[in-house]
């Protein structure tokens, strides 16, 4: 079984376009919001991707 525990699953929305994606965080360890440069293919470079309600 999977143990259940502080990780939560989180959506970042890129700054330049409509582009998204899923990923897990610990909100114990790591409080504030994510920011993270990933690639966005309906632009097709590299952007911010930032942590969405």
């Amino acid at each position: 079984m999977a143990k259940k525990g502080n990780r939560e699953i989180i959506k970042l929305k890129s700054s330049e376009s409509k582009q998204c994606y899923w990923t897990t965080k610990n909100k114990k360890n790591s409080t504030e919001r994510l920011e993270l440069k990933k690639y966005d293919k309906s632009i097709k470079r590299h952007v911010i991707f930032k942590e969405a309600k």
